[in-house]
């Protein structure tokens, strides 16, 4: 996967975009979106706390790469959705749900040695959708080019 830092400026590059068209979609929910696209990476967290931890204390079968899929990311935006006030809810679930998506969808474009990404859908199916190929996740790169892509929409914008 693209580092974070790319992730990040994946998301503030559409919802910036975004912002041009839809007046309310101010730089807090730019802020939103972006904090979307980290939703799949809490999967890191299995770094500090293995899944064997969590299986034995809920009772239940666990894996934190469930959290990187279609379904994890989903649960993880209704919960940033109930936290916010109600009167933002809609926002909210709208952007870190496109933040998340962005997130995906940026993964599932990894070169792999199967020519196969991750069960992105899951839960929906377990098929593995082919991948183009288009950059190892240890490119470096792909940060430069997401980050100037992000700072020319970010000027775009302001003279808009």
């Amino acid at each position: 996967m693209p580092d974070l830092l790319s992730h990040a400026f994946i998301a503030f590059t559409v919802c910036t975009l975004l912002s041009l068209r839809y007046d309310w979609l101010t730089g807090e929910y730019v802020t939103v979106g972006m904090a979307g696209a980290f939703i799949p990476d809490m999967a890191k967290i299995k770094i500090l706390v293995d899944a064997a931890a969590v299986e034995a204390a809920l009772g239940i079968p666990f894996d934190w790469l469930g959290v990187h899929t279609l379904g994890g990311a989903f649960v993880a935006v209704l919960v940033g959705t109930v936290i916010v006030n109600r009167a933002d809810r809609r926002r909210v679930f709208g952007l870190l749900s496109l933040g998340a998506a962005s997130h995906l969808f940026a993964d599932a474009l990894l070169l792999k040695a199967s020519g196969r990404s991750y069960e992105v859908l899951w839960p929906l199916t377990q098929y593995h959708p082919p991948t183009p190929g288009l950059y190892l996740s240890t490119d470096i790169w792909l940060t430069g080019v997401t980050g100037t892509v992000a700072v020319a929409t970010w000027l775009f914008a302001a003279r808009s």
